[in-house]
């Protein structure tokens, strides 16, 4: 066993997971030794009670601890929570009894001729106190019907948000000191937020980002990557690439500043192989100890 390896294994609450889609189902099922600590599953895919996915679940649960991500329940959405939608997901969390539960500060819920309407995607909110108010009311009835604590992520937005009263991480940690909710910090949808509109600065912007959130809200990572465009073009937060070097960099300096928080890899679209997947959890697990390390020494 390596050195590296011994502090890893003796430092607590330093699991490496990666998100579990569809076209790896098979294989993770299949694997016998696990190279991930963790797996996490988007909470939409699981709502069915008959047919295979219960009994699919089920055998995912007894060989993965598992993480709970939501991408529909619009925590931001000034209409509420469906009511619908919370019993199916606070059914899925008792079933599995997850390691970490998550959605986003976003809004998704709207109504049209008094019929709810969900957006079909994860839309920015503008930070200020009214949205503020509606998150914290959602998280509280959130974590009520739970019983326990919820991780809020941030999102990319498409919108410059310059002009709002609060800033988004100030309005995030706002969210989390009133309602002790925790925090999922995505830093590839940081640094997309810091190059569409903060270009020439957005390792800067990022840190600085980071450093106004209170550590010991922060309970997990996202790391992902993006495509690339040409000088000038919007960034895309795709989940289409590995993890970037400025993501690499900056999830360093999140070590230092939320240490213990979990780790997640997300690679949504042009999906690697299982594999390749676990090789890229590899990587955050040794850039995790080899920082660790560090700062033992």
């Amino acid at each position: 066993m390596s050195a590296i390896s011994q502090h890893y294994e003796r430092v607590e609450n330093t699991r490496v997971g990666v998100g579990l889609r569809h076209e790896h189902y098979a294989e993770a099922l299949a694997q016998t030794s696990h190279s991930v600590d963790f797996l996490e599953i988007h909470a939409e895919n699981f709502f069915a009670e008959g047919g295979v996915i219960p009994a699919f679940l089920d055998a995912l649960a007894e060989q993965y601890p598992l993480s709970i991500h939501g991408t529909a329940m619009g925590l931001g959405s000034a209409n509420g929570i469906d009511t619908g939608y919370l019993k199916r997901f606070c059914a899925l969390v008792n079933r599995v009894d997850p390691i970490l539960v998550s959605d986003h500060a976003c809004f998704t819920w709207g109504h049209t001729a008094n019929q709810p309407l969900h957006a079909g995607d994860l839309l920015p909110l503008t930070y200020d106190q009214a949205s503020l108010d509606i998150l914290v009311n959602n998280i509280d009835r959130v974590q009520q019907a739970l019983g326990r604590q919820l991780l809020i992520e941030n999102i990319v937005s498409y919108v410059n948000h310059r002009s709002d009263p609060i800033q988004e991480a100030e309005f995030l940690a706002q969210a989390a000191t009133l309602t002790g909710c925790g925090l999922l910090v995505d830093l590839n949808n940081v640094l997309v937020n810091g190059q569409n509109f903060y270009p020439g600065n957005t390792a800067q912007y990022a840190l600085n980002w980071l450093k106004t959130l209170p550590a010991k809200a922060v309970r997990e990572i996202h790391l992902a990557g993006s495509s690339a465009v040409a000088p000038g073009e919007l960034v895309i937060d795709d989940h289409a690439q590995p993890v970037s070097h400025a993501c690499w960099a900056l999830f360093q300096q999140a070590i230092h500043l939320f240490p213990g928080a979990t780790t997640l890899i997300e690679w949504d679209n042009q999906l690697p192989t299982w594999s390749r997947l676990q090789e890229e959890a590899g990587t955050a697990r040794f850039i995790l100890a080899q920082t660790l390390i560090e700062e033992m020494s």
